[in-house]
């Protein structure tokens, strides 16, 4: 597990938790601003130390530090999240995007005879009991802050040995959970998947907004309609929907009528696609408050390699050099 890591805005998690407790240099200098990730063996023994230092229940600590996640500590996934308009469709969103914030087994969502299930397989090794629970119960606390709602897991299953007390575990969850499966997994009510977020951060969609609005001036020149399709695409990109038939939806119009349309502008839809990327890529890495992984997930992108092969493709250059480039100049 050598390679896998978790965002260094997740682990911030433990750090504002010491703080909580009047410890906040317990731990050593948290993770830098330009750390975009932390190694997992790192949050092991952060997580490790902190519940040895932690006077609290040893048994439930890692219940007690879930109970600080916030919308921020998923970085920009988070609040792309919260800006959705179900849970439901939150968790699509971070099914999608988890590798930029939990970089350890990948995570699936599929329905199960329960309910909807949202599954951690071992592919990739085993991070342990600490690891493990304060994913999960952070996982289940975030619907909670999405919703505002006292979500239950109909069901919650870890890899790991049982502990001594299953009582607190069940309590925090609001169902049954059994230790020793095959692998980890959280099981909600479709009922709860239809709960409406309570609303996006207004700092991030600010700049969202503002990072769209440059790109449209720039685009003001080109033929009306191509700026009008280039409009609903951004939203759509934000959103991680970039596909045609998607596009022409938001235009209320048929996938074929808009190739042709977009055929007599000359056009094509994976020109314009390309086209709005690069022109929002640019616009984002102007700003040094933005993380490249952030840029990537803002373009929907679900890994930032992806996005660094494709800006090559534009410009010649990866990210971070262009960056570098236009902030010396």
């Amino acid at each position: 597990m050598d390679e896998t890591r978790v965002a260094a805005s997740y682990v911030q998690l433990l750090f504002e938790h010491m703080a909580a407790l009047g410890r906040a240099d317990a731990l050593g200098p948290p993770p830098a601003p330009s750390e975009g990730f932390v190694a997992l063996r790192r949050w092991q023994a952060l997580l490790q130390k902190a519940r040895d230092l932690d006077p609290g229940p040893k048994a439930t600590f890692t219940l007690r530090l879930a109970r600080g996640i916030a919308p921020r500590h998923f970085g920009v996934v988070g609040f792309a999240a919260l800006a959705c308009g179900t849970l439901g469709e939150a968790l699509q969103r971070l099914e999608r995007y988890h590798r930029s914030v939990y970089d350890v087994n990948a995570a699936h969502v599929h329905p199960c005879a329960e309910g909807l299930c949202i599954e951690w397989g071992v592919e990739r090794g085993r991070p342990g009991a600490l690891v493990d629970e304060t994913a999960i119960a952070a996982f289940v606390q975030l619907t909670r802050e999405f919703t505002g709602r006292p979500v239950r897991a109909l069901a919650v299953d870890f890899v790991n040995p049982r502990p001594a007390e299953l009582r607190p575990y069940e309590d925090f969850f609001g169902g049954p959970v059994r230790f020793g499966q095959p692998s980890t997994r959280v099981v909600l009510s479709p009922r709860d998947l239809a709960l409406p977020l309570r609303g996006a951060d207004p700092a991030l969609l600010a700049l969202l907004d503002a990072q769209a609005e440059r790109l449209l001036q720039e685009a003001a020149a080109v033929a009306e309609p191509v700026g009008v399709w280039r409009q609903a695409l951004v939203g759509l990109i934000r959103s991680g929907r970039t596909s045609l038939p998607d596009l022409a939806l938001s235009l209320q119009m048929s996938p074929r009528s808009l190739q042709r349309r977009l055929a007599a502008q000359g056009h094509s839809f994976q020109a314009l696609l390309s086209q709005t990327r690069q022109q929002l890529a640019e616009a984002y890495l102007r700003d040094a408050n933005v993380e490249l992984a952030e840029v990537a997930l803002l373009l929907g992108y679900s890994e930032q390699s992806a996005f660094t092969r494709a800006f090559r493709q534009w410009t010649g250059q990866a990210p971070r050099q262009w960056r570098r480039h236009r902030q010396a100049s």
